[in-house]
């Protein structure tokens, strides 16, 4: 894709109310692909161990990718971006829904973490999380419930909501707040969201999900989540 080509599908996107991240945005006739990790395999360590990334990214998250490839393949949603399956995934087959979703949420998830690292949210996102939920450890007490009220597989997220301000959701499997099979109040722009399937923990913390979350809150990457609130806000805008 050149840049005039980019540019225009984003603006497209933008107009739908949501910007993808790079990682996950593919032009019609595109086929879906694994994203580079941003980091070393080791580079979360020790609070997300190196076997655990290989697996989880190179096995799980590529499997996602070329089941979803295999989805589409041959039939007019081959046509369409990641975004676009997406926001009407209930009128796709069910593979899309589940592979759409798993490649949309571990882009994010990657995307949204760093080194071990003492940074905080800063500037809107900041003064956002204050107004929502009067600090940082509160919003970690929310996100922590919701993740480990998640019974069995699926997803704690952070969204903009339709209304433009913050909200804790959960989604089950691999659903995500832009499907239109979550319920619309729960809809929005994911900002953050942390994997609570086994694959993301069970190597290093066996059965103990509160651990791998409280380990979890030092890889972030608050300078990206920053940037995906303000596409989430400005998206709201358009």
């Amino acid at each position: 894709m050149n840049r005039r080509d980019f540019l225009a599908h984003s603006a497209l996107l933008g107009l739908a109310g949501v910007f993808m991240p790079k990682t996950v945005l593919a032009a019609p006739k595109e086929v879906f692909t694994l994203p580079a990790l941003p980091y070393a395999l080791d580079a979360l360590e020790p609070h997300i161990d190196k076997a655990t990334m290989e697996i989880h990214h190179g096995r799980h998250h590529k499997a996602y990718v070329d089941n979803l490839n295999k989805a589409v393949a041959g039939t007019p949603m081959e046509k369409m971006s990641l975004f676009e399956l997406l926001k009407d995934v209930s009128k796709h087959p069910v593979a899309v829904r589940n592979n759409g979703g798993g490649h949309y949420n571990h882009s994010m998830f990657w995307a949204i973490m760093a080194a071990p690292n003492t940074d905080k949210p800063s500037g809107e996102l900041a003064a956002a999380i204050d107004k929502k939920f009067g600090g940082l450890d509160k919003l970690k007490e929310e996100m922590n419930k919701a993740a480990t009220g998640r019974f069995g597989s699926g997803w704690a997220w952070l969204i903009v909501n339709n209304k433009g301000e913050l909200a804790v959701t959960s989604t089950p499997n691999q659903d995500n707040p832009l499907m239109d099979v979550v319920p619309e109040a729960e809809r929005g722009y994911p900002v953050m969201g942390v994997d609570v399937w086994e694959h993301a923990y069970y190597l290093k913390y066996q059965n103990k999900r509160a651990d791998y979350l409280n380990a979890w809150w030092n890889v972030l990457n608050w300078n990206a989540i920053g940037q995906r609130y303000a596409e989430g806000m400005k998206g709201r805008k358009k």
